[in-house]
């Protein structure tokens, strides 16, 4: 039995989390030009696409809608009026609050369930959320449950609470009037996570013969809603040609499951864990390499960081 540890630097680790922690540039919104609108009783449609202003993180909402009633804030950092934060703190996060000066949510996480306050100088606080206890404001979910969320597909639905304006709707599918009045407010957002992939060097096992791989384990860390899974390929050849492949044999599947324990058929792989290889297509070859595949969490905040890897193989 042989062990082959490659040591990653610095300058990799560096290289990978830069890439999947780069920003993307957004349009001034991402609010759809045509699914664009709430709807409230009292004032009528809000339209959240037309100042050009509103868009959907990870963390947060920002910008304003425009209405009947005047600008409906999402943000005291992004107000027509530019940054208001140090007269008057609130913000809709994209998952829990609170909210902080500088314009950020740093609890949020991409669920899509939104929480905290918006503004308007007519009607003052709109909720998003019965709970607002992670914004410092009430937990209200007894009496009056309600809430404003997001869906994978970027539609939002439910409905906001003003004490003057009353429930806002964010989509017609909720009051069942689609057939009367179509509407409903749609981002291009969604909770997505980044991807990055590394392929390794060629590895001579100077088995003549060829040589089996059974195993890779790595060492680093897996922050949650993150990870780390392989593909391998084999040749006789220290040109190739390089297959990469997962567990059932083809390019579509990747190697992340610990090696089978007593009891756990299927133990979640992570940092210092054996990843068993399907030995059968990867038997009697002398040269091997990986694709190593780094996925970062949705709020593409945090990520994964490998500082060492170790490939078995046998004879």
């Amino acid at each position: 039995m042989r062990l082959f540890k490659i040591v990653f630097r610095v300058l990799l680790v560096i290289i990978i989390i830069l890439f999947l922690l780069a920003l993307v540039v957004r349009a001034a919104t991402n609010i759809d030009s045509i699914n664009r609108y709430a709807w409230s009783d009292i004032s009528g449609w809000w339209d959240f696409f037309g100042t050009d202003s509103v868009s959907v993180d990870s963390k947060k909402i920002q910008g304003y809608a425009s209405s009947s009633i005047g600008d409906i804030s999402l943000n005291c950092f992004t107000t027509r009026n530019g940054n208001i934060c140090s007269t008057s703190n609130y913000g809709v996060c994209n998952g829990p609050g609170p909210h902080d000066i500088d314009g950020n949510c740093p609890n949020g996480n991409a669920s899509g369930d939104l929480t905290g306050w918006g503004w308007n100088d007519e009607v003052g606080w709109i909720s998003f959320n019965c709970d607002e206890s992670s914004h410092g404001g009430p937990n209200n979910c007894l009496s009056s449950n309600y809430s404003v969320n997001i869906d994978n597909g970027g539609d939002f639905s439910g409905f906001a609470w003003n004490d003057l304006e009353g429930w806002v709707s964010f989509n017609c599918a909720d009051l069942g009037t689609c057939g009367n009045s179509n509407y409903k407010v749609t981002t291009s957002w969604s909770a997505t996570s980044s991807f990055a992939h590394l392929e390794s060097a060629v590895f001579d096992t100077r088995v003549t013969g060829g040589a089996t791989l059974n195993s890779v384990i790595w060492h680093g860390a897996q922050p949650p809603g993150t990870s780390v899974d392989f593909q391998v390929a084999v040749s006789n050849n220290s040109n190739g040609p390089w297959n990469y492949i997962g567990p059932d044999g083809t390019n579509t599947t990747y190697y992340g499951r610990a090696c089978p324990l007593a009891g756990i058929s299927n133990p979640g792989a992570g940092p210092n864990k054996a990843i068993c290889i399907n030995r059968g297509p990867v038997s009697n070859y002398r040269y091997l390499r990986y694709k190593v595949r780094l996925l970062s969490d949705a709020t593409q905040t945090s990520t994964p960081r490998i500082d060492d890897i170790i490939l078995n193989w046998s004879n």
